[in-house]
Order: structure tokens, then sequence, then C-alpha cells
């Protein structure tokens, strides 16, 4: 399945890719035709591949219970660490970053059921994104979910590739945990925040899935 949140770059992609092999099957010279037709083919897989949106089987036991947190997006941890979150935890809190590359799904999911009780979007620069201070100047979305058990906070953030975000949420909106929210196209990062206190189950290099790897449990 492809997801809905790249309908507009899968159809640019897959014109370039048809006129590159139509080009190729007409031009005269063999390597011509070859190069041609070769990028027409690696563009088409590459579209298909990069904004494909598989399902997932969200943990019941996340479903259950509305304290634990699970993974966003794909990608490997980078970053776990204790630091001060001033926009909407607002104290001590623990950070996740993990990375994306270009080869992951790009399709976000919600980390945690609640209510959107912020929102925002701040443009910015275009560091790599494994880069840390990518996570401070990077163009970014900040969005903080809160229920019973506590308040968590995400970012969607680009890198030095990725150049455009996506979501489908606002403040006010009552959100289910694995459920898509959005997407970071070509190669980012994603930042959540638990507050301090909160069991971790994830380390620096751990793989994660979005909808499926726990991350922690609010406490």
């Amino acid at each position: 399945m492809l997801t809905k949140y790249g309908i507009d770059n899968i159809i640019i992609f897959l014109i370039i890719s048809l006129i590159l092999i139509v080009i190729g099957i007409y031009v005269s010279k063999y390597w011509i035709s070859f190069i041609l037709i070769s990028l027409g083919v690696l563009l088409t897989v590459f579209t298909f591949w990069f904004f494909r949106d598989p399902e997932r089987n969200i943990p019941q036991e996340a479903k259950n219970d509305a304290s634990l947190i699970i993974s966003p997006a794909d990608g490997k941890v980078v970053e776990v660490k204790q630091i001060l979150e001033n926009i909407f935890i607002k104290g001590p809190a623990v950070q996740i970053s993990i990375f994306l590359s270009p080869l992951d799904v790009h399709v976000n999911r919600i980390p945690m059921s609640g209510i959107v009780r912020y929102f925002r979007y701040n443009p910015g620069k275009y560091i790599i994104a494994n880069h840390p201070k990518s996570s401070e100047l990077n163009e970014q979305t900040h969005i903080g979910v809160e229920n019973s058990f506590g308040k968590i906070f995400f970012k969607q953030i680009v890198g030095v590739v990725a150049r455009r975000l996506v979501w489908d949420i606002k403040e006010g909106d009552t959100v289910q945990v694995g459920n898509r929210f959005g997407m970071m196209k070509f190669g980012s990062r994603m930042d959540v925040f638990l507050p301090l206190g909160s069991d971790i189950k994830v380390e620096v290099g751990s793989r994660v899935y979005a909808a499926q790897t726990i991350l922690g449990k609010i406490k």
C-alpha cells in the first residue's frame, strides 16, 4: 500500500519515470537508451519503496494501557538523554531521538492515545538529521499529547535531504495510539520526550518500528 501523504510526489515521480523510459526506447544510441531506461526503472522502484505504507500490528498491551508509549517512526535510536523540556512537558524529561534513513518507512504514527494539547510548525534549517543540533535548529513540527497518565511531546524534524513535513492533526484532536498522522519525506528525525522517571525500553542503537516498538512507560 502507498501512503496518501505522498500522492503528489508519487504522480510526479512516475510521470518522470515514464518520460525517461519512453525517450530511452526511441533513442538510437544504445548506451544512452540503456541509461535513460535504467534511470526510469530505478526511479519507479524508489517511488514505490519510499512511499510504501505497510499495515502494522499495534501491541495489544499498548491498546489496553495508555501509559505505554510506542515509536512514532521507523529508524535507529541515536540519542537517549535527560533534558529540561520547556515547551510542553515543562520540566525534566527523557529525550529519545530516532534517525530515519531514506530506506525506512517514513509514515508517522501516534505514540500515545490522548488529546493533542499543543501543535506548532516551526520553519528552520536543514542540518543532517542525525546531528544533535538538528533537534533545535531544523524545520520541524511540535506535537504535545496528554492523557490521564501524563504528557508526552514529539517532533517531526527534516534533515539535509528531507525538505517537507506532512501532517493531518491539529490542537484539540483526540488521537489513538498507532494511528497514522503524517510523514517526513526523504530522510529525517523524530524526537520523543517522556517525563523523567518513565521506564525507558530502548537504548542508543536500538532499531524501532512505528506502531510496533514500545519506547517506554509513563510512571
